[in-house]
């Protein structure tokens, strides 16, 4: 039954992916919006292949490492997309834009969408638990989802990047040498999380099934849908940023609104089904960890690949920034901070997700540069509030990437 399940699941996504792989193979060109929809369609496919191989990966690999593995495999689709808009920025100025968009959209998803509808959905799930063997619901003032003492590292690694990150918003650009400290930064993190100790994972549906092959079946079924995963990500990456943009136009959307929230949305919305999946199933803790993770692999190893990719592409040393795409950074970064600061204690209270939840909301209306810059100082003001309240937490969250 396990592994008919494994097969279903990955046929469907197979067929999912299908009608990209034939029209781009064919050298077919449909117009900008079905092109759009064929594209984004497969990355979606791909990006739930990968999680799934990533999440069985955990049965090989350390605990930690294998968080981070499954946070920074889930979101290469991400990767792909945005790099292909960095590289062409390099011949093409106007594509500087898009690279930005969908680097700030996909790390305010994360954060004010994914954190807090897990964590929602966890609560619920063991409130629902409760009542159902006759227990006492928690009380309205103890609805918080506690994090595990080893999240400190995680946290402790997104802070010192999200302060950093503030660099770019202030300097209005994204320079290669910021690009080499947020990659050395990364490679610090990875190396922590492979120091640590070999944990049994909790999978559940197809990641389970695949998990549970014979080992020499297993690592070559792992290897074969990485693979797989991999040729359709990077044969519907370009068309579909490509579509992107001209779909905007042709649809009377602007193209910065569309690079900023659909790519990420199809490449990020995998991740989040799991993710909730988990949560519902009483696992919101290891969820919650994950998207932690995957927004530190944002911060640092997408962010710095940005001006690499973009040097490669034929641009300088350094990806200009428009006074948008600085509004924009600048936004992405005091949400982070804010982010930080409500679970700094290692507890993600229930009004907590709120908040974020309906912060992330109002940015859609918010399209002038005063509202932008508004919604930052909002943020911002949450922040300073929340770390002064959790003041002691914060020292020994900045020390945790350096402690042994």
């Amino acid at each position: 039954m396990p592994t008919r399940l494994m097969f279903r699941s990955i046929g469907l996504c197979t067929l999912l992916a299908l009608p990209a792989i034939v029209t781009r193979l064919s050298g077919s060109h449909p117009e900008p919006v079905l092109s759009m929809i064929i594209y984004g369609v497969a990355v979606f496919a791909a990006s739930f292949l990968l999680a799934w191989a990533a999440e069985a990966a955990q049965v090989d690999i350390s605990g930690g490492l294998a968080i981070a593995i499954l946070a920074l495999i889930a979101v290469l689709p991400e990767y792909a997309v945005d790099l292909y808009y960095a590289y062409t920025a390099g011949s093409n100025p106007e594509y500087v834009q898009y690279a930005a968009a969908n680097m700030t959209g996909s790390n305010r998803l994360l954060l004010g969408l994914g954190w807090p509808v897990v964590v929602l959905v966890g609560l619920w799930a063991l409130r629902r638990r409760a009542l159902s063997s006759n227990r006492p619901a928690l009380p309205r003032n103890r609805r918080v989802l506690s994090l595990n003492q080893g999240n400190r590292l995680e946290l402790g690694f997104l802070l010192i990047a999200g302060i950093f990150a503030f660099v770019m918003p202030l300097t209005g650009q994204i320079h290669l040498w910021m690009g080499v400290i947020l990659f050395a930064w990364f490679g610090c993190y990875a190396y922590r999380l492979s120091r640590g100790a070999v944990e049994e994972p909790h999978l559940q549906g197809t990641s389970a099934a695949i998990g549970a092959l014979p080992r020499r079946r297993r690592r070559w079924t792992l290897f074969g849908l990485f693979a797989f995963a991999a040729f359709i990500v990077l044969l519907a990456a370009e068309p579909f940023a490509h579509s992107l943009v001209n779909a905007g136009a042709d649809l009377g959307i602007d193209e910065f609104l569309l690079v900023q929230w659909v790519a990420p949305l199809a490449s990020e919305a995998p991740e989040f089904i799991i993710a909730i999946m988990f949560a519902w199933r009483g696992n919101a803790g290891a969820a919650l960890a994950t998207l932690i993770s995957s927004k530190v692999n944002q911060w640092t190893l997408l962010v710095g690949s940005l001006p690499i990719a973009y040097l490669a592409g034929g641009g300088g040393a350094a990806l200009q920034l428009d006074h948008r795409q600085t509004e924009e950074m600048l936004l992405t970064a005091t949400q982070t901070m804010m982010g930080v600061a409500l679970i700094i204690g290692l507890k993600f209270h229930h009004w907590s997700a709120w908040i974020l939840l309906l912060l992330f909301m109002v940015q859609f209306p918010v399209t002038s540069t005063e509202g932008r810059l508004i919604l930052s100082a909002v943020y911002a003001v949450i922040a300073v509030v929340v770390f002064a309240w959790h003041r002691k937490h914060i020292l020994p969250t900045l020390k945790a990437p350096f402690a042994r």
